[in-house]
């Protein structure tokens, strides 16, 4: 339940900050979707920060060595500082190059989009800083002081959006300086949590490469699964400000949803973790089992509120009838994938805490590269518009699903390659 708390606090935000910008009108909608995007996809692709640090950890708590799982918890945030910071660079120079590619052309979307990215880049370090922090607590199973810490940045963050975008009229600049405000607040306490362990900061350069070797893996796969989203982001802009605004919508509710599941495979990645590290492939399996159960429940469960509840969510976003009408399309591929991804991403949990880093990343990859990129590029061509992103989408889940279940079966995640413990 903590790690579910922690999970869905960024992505609530992220809601709401939808819901605000929505009534600014579609350019402010569709420019936070380009800017957010790229935002999202820069901390995506580094989050190897929290998960390849929870395994680290999570392995040399469970053969009783706190002090050395803290220890990659100092060497994680002296990661994400350095990552960051060049995040950041990046962000300032090429903010105005990304955000046209990414709307398709010059214009008011992609001006907005360029203006919000500048600046809510500047909480990059800060962002990736609040990732380390999650995965050694993680690691040590202590989720509750994650949980604290998650919600008083997000509590921040949901005070000053709506302030700051309409009361004292920043507009969507007013929303990037909330995020960034929310962000200061929970780096800070987990840094404040590190110093109290006592542990020395003199960086490592033999454990931070250890890091980076799991985070490989990782980022590779992080690296196709979100030039996908990209790719479908850029396809769909190119179909209409409508569409663009729509699938901003259900883009955020699949990345809200996703994390909520999620919260079993951060509790499996942890238990899995230290069951390995004691010794006890039993108990691993166990826990890949009871996971698969509740992602399941859990993903049906979630599947069926978003059938129900539509008509009362969809006008939470927008009044325009056209966003409206392409987001009602798109709800339906939503809710169908649930219970699917509620098992994919319980097992994932399962196959990182186990240090089985490698076959995740080839079979995302894969995923990706047989059904979510063709039907995302084939979707302009062929006049498929959101429907053929969607597809694309549900077929990515699909395979995903058929090649995590396929390794847990065996026996292989067991005994994979620990470069967790390296």
């Amino acid at each position: 339940m903590p790690a579910l708390v922690v999970l869905a606090a960024e992505p609530l935000y992220l809601l709401v900050d939808t819901a605000v910008v929505g009534n600014l009108g579609t350019v402010a909608l569709g420019g936070l979707a380009v800017g957010g995007g790229l935002l999202a996809w820069a901390a995506a692709l580094l989050n190897f920060l929290a998960y390849g640090t929870t395994a680290r950890a999570a392995r040399r708590a469970g053969a009783g060595d706190r002090a050395g799982a803290v220890d990659e918890g100092v060497q994680a945030t002296w990661l994400a500082l350095a990552l960051g910071a060049a995040v950041l660079l990046l962000f300032q120079l090429l903010a105005g190059p990304l955000t046209r590619a990414l709307a398709g052309s010059a214009g008011p979307v992609a001006a907005a989009g360029e203006q919000w990215l500048r600046v809510a880049s500047l909480g990059a370090p800060l962002l990736l800083v609040a990732l380390a922090g999650n995965g050694w607590l993680r690691g040590v199973q202590e989720l509750r002081r994650p949980m604290r810490y998650v919600l008083a940045g997000s509590l921040v963050s949901l005070v000053l959006c709506p302030l700051l975008v309409h009361p004292v009229g920043l507009g969507l600049v007013g929303s990037a300086i909330a995020n960034v405000a929310g962000q200061a607040v929970s780096a800070a306490l987990f840094v404040r949590a590190l110093l109290r362990e006592g542990a020395p900061w003199r960086p490592r350069p033999a454990a931070l490469r250890s890091q980076l070797v799991i985070g490989r893996d990782l980022l590779l796969r992080a690296v196709v699964l979100q030039l996908s989203f990209l790719v479908a982001t850029g396809v769909v802009a190119r179909a209409g400000t409508a569409s663009l605004g729509a699938h901003q919508i259900a883009v955020q509710l699949f990345f809200f949803l996703a994390l909520v599941l999620d919260a079993y495979a951060i509790a499996a990645q942890t238990l899995v973790g230290q069951a390995l590290g004691a010794g006890r492939p039993d108990r691993a399996r166990a826990t890949a089992r009871q996971v698969t159960y509740w992602g399941l429940g859990t993903g049906v469960l979630v599947g069926a509120a978003l059938l129900v509840l539509r008509p009362v969510v969809l006008p939470l976003f927008t009044d325009d009838p056209a966003v409206l009408g392409q987001a009602a399309l798109a709800w339906w591929f939503l809710a169908a994938m649930q219970p699917l991804a509620g098992v994919v991403f319980a097992l994932d949990g399962v196959l990182m805490g186990a240090g089985d880093v490698g076959w995740l990343r080839t079979v995302t990859i894969g995923s990706a590269l047989v059904g979510f990129l063709p039907l995302s590029l084939l979707a302009a061509p062929l006049g498929w518009g959101l429907a053929g992103v969607w597809s694309g989408l549900t077929l990515f889940i699909v395979l995903r699903l058929v090649g995590v279940l396929t390794r847990v079966a065996g026996d292989r995640w067991l005994t994979a390659p620990a470069t967790v413990t390296a």
